[in-house]
């Protein structure tokens, strides 16, 4: 594992809130010089510790989506099981989110549809498939009261 120290940390917290901070702005914001700032930049490139860079796309403005959540049980729970299920939601690109999860539940599903029809047909599909889904039930979110980006509280490292 990749020792990091209060800069590389700083660097990291920058950057997740500011992908596209100037090189002299960084360094300015944690207190180096340009050059060895950057440098720690392309040292956390290259140790895979920063994966890179994209753009927050607010798909609202371009397709309108509903964002409905499915929490989902299926009939077995055994390893064919499970990867046959998750294979089907990798395929599935109406599918944002999907996390495995305990207590009784075995899996919380975000899909992004057109429509709420849409997303009822796809699980219709779903259901006679070989998923193995032993029930579901369907949250349409009305309304998104917080959504930001994760960044890097330095203090939970340290």
């Amino acid at each position: 594992m990749m020792k990091l120290d209060r800069y590389d940390l700083k660097i990291l917290d920058i950057l997740s809130r500011d992908g596209r901070i100037t090189k002299s702005k960084l360094a300015e914001a944690i207190n180096l010089s340009v050059s060895p700032c950057w440098e720690r930049v392309k040292r956390l490139e290259k140790a895979g510790v920063i994966q890179g860079y994209s753009a927050r796309i607010n798909s609202e403005v371009l397709v309108p989506r509903n964002p409905v959540w499915v929490q989902i049980e299926l009939k077995q729970h055994n390893a064919e099981s499970f990867t046959r299920f998750e294979a089907l939601v990798m395929q599935t690109p109406e599918v944002t989110e999907c996390v495995a999860v305990g207590g009784g539940v075995d899996y919380l599903v975000k899909f992004e549809a057109r429509t709420i029809d849409s997303y009822q047909r796809l699980m219709d599909r779903w259901l006679v498939s070989e998923a193995g889904i032993e029930r579901y039930f369907t949250y349409i979110v009305t309304k998104t009261v917080k959504r930001v980006p994760i960044g890097i509280d330095i203090d939970d490292i340290l």
